[in-house]
């Protein structure tokens, strides 16, 4: 709140000025960066979909605007994805099989993206972005792992010089025909891609890898004169609406499109918090999640209405945006309007690059939207999660994207709830009771010492009760210095949990907050000892038996401290 008097306005001090000229420049700098990072991949992603160049570039500026807009985190940078673009691609491949061609399919196809979008509103109006945290990780994992596998296989035909199936299934069956007919133009200009992509930040980091990658392989297939697939003639001007092609839609498509627009709108949504949740980490902001959905919602039906792919938060632009200065709503407005002039401006100059430049960009892309994390840790990991990831993972690549995320989900529970039946069922809904005899939540704090707290948790660590673990930052009082977390009556951790006390421990320390475990059984210590979160991030020495050792050992080391600034 300001202190300066109010009788009379005053104009802002020129520190003021300089600070909103700041921000105002990050601003401007941030959404230009973001632009240049959106460019290549709205191209290359609206040509996977099916819909063409084009329709990746009015998703992105339509959703990139107005998103931007009405969203709840102020630094998010919106625009087609991966995951979004490969269930996009599915929508345009089931209103072709219905309708015939592009153009007959294009009422079916948009409306599906617009009721994705007003689901997406729908959501946040009713609160439901608290629900999503609850996703359990190996069904997070297992799809976006398969969502990145299916762009590298689909890009698999378009790198050999052929147009693709749309169904991996079919990619690898008919694996012969673009065998027997290899393009070694479309090759070399696809491996020259690859290389610029991956060399490129070897040399400097000021061009984005996927720009610089397009640049270099469309100039080279420019100059070396090559014959190879190109994108073609994209349609200049504005975007015009296509509110008309929706309205034709019929009645017997509308379980298709409420089908699909519900996937859309879940993953978009899930999609967008995650990538919140980044941007929160690197400014150390809050966003607000329903309002958050709510301007995902507004910003998909937008792009609808011109014909573009839906998006949702883009991890790497908003976090390129935030490094180059990027601090409000500005920045990705700005990133979407600059893309609007890109299309106006440059139309031409896209047509001329070669598919093979964009299949060279999206398999490295696909293969860094793999959850190579969690994959590693399969052996490490209880087996019932590891089972939830690789269906998940096979049901995505081969099979219904809808019916991968609800097998995974169904799954998760079930096995679930075997292990809490194995554990004892009374053993999950004990309330624990303090030293007094009372009530003790288990989500209460302890003081224990000048600035050492206690943290005690109760029950199987699971992916059901992680977003509550993951609070632990915020309840601790500024002067903490040591946390003590007591994992004594906690029989077991899954990968969801285990991924919690690695964030957890990491946010600690980097607030320079000291953490101790104790009481680990023998699952959790294997777990954690497997993975090298007991070794390589938690320190042997801050792994306790029980509470007594873990006191006296803080305690030791306090006094070694002390002694060492007395003297």
């Amino acid at each position: 709140m300001s202190t300066e008097p109010t009788t009379s306005p005053k104009r802002p001090s020129s520190a003021s000025a300089q600070s909103s000229s700041s921000r105002l420049r990050g601003d401007l700098i941030g959404g230009l960066v973001a632009a240049v990072v959106a460019l290549p991949l709205a191209l290359a992603f609206g040509v996977q979909s099916g819909l063409g160049a084009e329709a990746g570039l009015y998703g992105a500026i339509g959703a990139g605007i107005v998103a931007a807009l009405f969203g709840g985190t102020p630094t998010q940078v919106t625009g087609p994805t991966g995951p979004m673009t490969v269930v996009s691609a599915t929508v345009v491949s089931l209103a072709i099989a219905e309708a015939g061609s592009v153009e007959s399919a294009l009422g079916i196809i948009l409306l599906t993206f617009a009721v994705g979008g007003v689901l997406q509103i729908v959501f946040g109006v009713l609160g439901v972005a608290k629900y999503v945290r609850y996703f359990p990780y190996p069904v997070v994992s297992g799809f976006m792992s398969g969502v990145g596998l299916i762009i590298v296989v689909l890009q698999i035909w378009p790198f050999l010089g052929s147009d693709s199936p749309s169904s991996t299934l079919e990619v690898i069956t008919r694996i012969g025909e673009p065998l027997s007919n290899i393009d070694p133009a479309a090759v070399g200009i696809g491996l020259f891609t690859v290389a610029a992509f991956y060399l490129l930040p070897k040399v400097t980091t000021i061009i984005p890898p996927a720009l610089g990658a397009l640049l270099a392989g469309t100039i080279a297939a420019v100059v070396a004169d090559l014959d190879v697939p190109v994108i073609g003639d994209i349609p200049q001007g504005l975007p015009t609406l296509q509110i008309g092609e929706m309205l034709t839609v019929d009645p017997s498509m509308w379980l298709l499109v409420v089908e699909y627009g519900l996937i859309l709108a879940i993953l978009g949504s899930i999609d967008s918090l995650l990538t919140s949740v980044i941007a929160d980490n690197i400014t150390r902001t809050k966003h607000d999640s329903n309002r958050e959905l709510i301007g995902q919602g507004l910003g998909n039906l937008a792009a609808a209405l011109i014909g573009g792919l839906p998006g949702a938060g883009a991890t790497k632009g908003t976090v390129v945006n935030i490094d180059a200065g990027g601090t409000t709503r500005l920045s990705g407005t700005f990133h979407g309007v600059l893309l609007l002039v890109m299309l106006l401006g440059a139309g031409s100059l896209v047509s001329v690059v070669p598919l093979a430049v964009l299949a060279g960009i999206l398999i490295p892309i696909g293969f860094a939207i793999v959850d190579t994390k969690g994959l590693k840790h399969l052996r490490d990991v209880p087996r019932a999660d590891a089972i939830v990831l690789v269906t998940v993972l096979l049901i995505t690549v081969f099979g219904d994207l809808i019916i991968a995320v609800g097998t995974g989900l169904v799954m998760a529970c079930v096995l679930f709830m075997k292990k809490l039946a194995d554990l004892g069922e009374e053993r999950a809904v004990l309330v624990p009771l303090s030293d007094d005899g009372t009530a003790l939540s288990d989500t209460a704090l302890q003081t224990i010492g000048d600035h050492v707290h206690l943290k005690r948790v109760y029950g199987p660590l699971f992916f059901g009760v992680v977003a509550r673990f993951r609070e632990l930052s915020e309840q601790l009082p500024e002067d903490a210095r040591v946390l003590i977390i007591d994992l004594t009556e906690v029989p077991s951790i899954d990968q969801s949990g285990l991924y919690a006390i690695e964030d957890v421990v990491l946010d600690l320390e980097q607030s320079g907050v000291e953490v101790h475990l104790v009481g680990l059984g023998d699952q959790p210590l294997d777990m954690l000892k497997d993975t090298e979160l007991v070794g390589a991030l938690i320190a042997p020495d801050e792994v306790h038996p029980t509470l007594n050792d873990a006191v006296a050992a803080i305690g030791a080391a306090t006094d070694t401290n002390e002694g060492a600034l007395s003297s």
